[in-house]
């Protein structure tokens, strides 16, 4: 195994964003994890600042929103000693599940998750890649609170503060956090 390096700074880690202009519509600067994902000491640095903000909120699981929340999500959840809660989108799971609906910029969409993997009670801390609008992790919370689960906390590796989901996820009750932020849409 590999000696582990210290974190990047914040800069560094912000330089391996990859931004797409004009993706997915005319005038969205996309900002893609992907390039951050495929560097492996970037990925580790995201997981260790991620889990140094998580270590004092004191979770029992770590929920993530497919498909990248499960990656920064499961990893996390491996650095803390916890159990993983995958949040999929509709139709992916094979069990009885509850769903929760949102809107989206162009309609609506849906998330999915089984209940039984939550005991009544837990801290559930919900891990995403990136906060835009907050639609999708409001969404996550209010589902997993449906399933019993104490959520105050959303940790991001992105956030576009204005897209204004910082405002969205405190209305729901949830505390926000991420490594960094990027103006404009």
């Amino acid at each position: 195994m590999p000696e582990h390096d210290p974190e990047l700074s914040n800069d560094a880690l912000k330089a391996l964003i990859r931004t797409v202009p004009d993706f997915p519509s005319s005038g969205i600067q996309f900002r893609d994890v992907t390039t951050l994902l495929a560097d492996g000491k970037g990925l580790a640095s995201s997981i260790d600042m991620l889990a140094s903000i998580a270590a004092d909120l004191g979770a029992d699981k770590v929920a993530g929103v497919e498909a990248r929340g499960f990656i920064f999500g499961t990893a996390l959840a491996l650095r803390l000693g916890v159990g993983f809660v995958p949040v999929r989108k509709a139709g992916k799971l094979p069990v009885e599940c509850i769903g929760e609906d949102y809107a989206l910029e162009y309609g609506e969409a849906r998330v999915e998750l089984d209940p039984t993997i939550i005991t009544s009670g837990e801290t559930v801390l919900l891990v995403d890649d990136l906060l835009a609008t907050g639609g999708t992790a409001v969404a996550a919370a209010r589902l997993l609170r449906r399933a019993g689960a104490n959520v105050t906390d959303a940790l991001f590796v992105i956030d576009l503060p204005d897209l204004g989901g910082a405002q969205a996820l405190a209305d729901a009750q949830l505390r926000t956090h991420a490594l960094m932020e990027f103006s404009g849409h």
